[in-house]
């Protein structure tokens, strides 16, 4: 499991959000996923080592090029991460509605 604290690191900068958006279409080459970035080229190959090292992405080598795409098991760990907030939020939610329904089988049976 990706190191959590890595991977918010690494997806607190905006840049490196923009590295991973522009593999979501697929994998691609350094020089793609840096074509219209406001950073130079290098500059994108150091944001993919971060999402590297997060856990975000991973690399395979195509020729004398590395083809970077996103990493599926550090994205599940992010979603799991999130999901515990989305389970509680739906069972405070539940416990809500059950609530009010009582509340309003009280008032009729009075």
């Amino acid at each position: 499991m990706p190191n959590q604290s890595a991977l918010f690191a690494a997806l607190a900068d905006p840049t490196r959000r923009q590295v991973l958006e522009r593999l979501q279409a697929g994998p691609a080459p350094v020089g793609r996923i840096a074509e219209g970035l406001p950073v130079s080229r290098p500059a994108v190959s150091q944001h993919l080592k971060v999402l590297k090292e997060a856990g975000l992405v991973t690399d395979r080598p195509d020729g004398t090029r590395r083809v970077y795409h996103i990493d599926p098991k550090g994205l599940g760990a992010l979603r799991a991460w999130l999901d515990q907030f989305w389970t509680t939020s739906l069972d405070a939610f539940a416990a809500e509605v059950e609530r009010q329904e009582k509340a309003e089988r009280t008032k009729e049976d009075q």
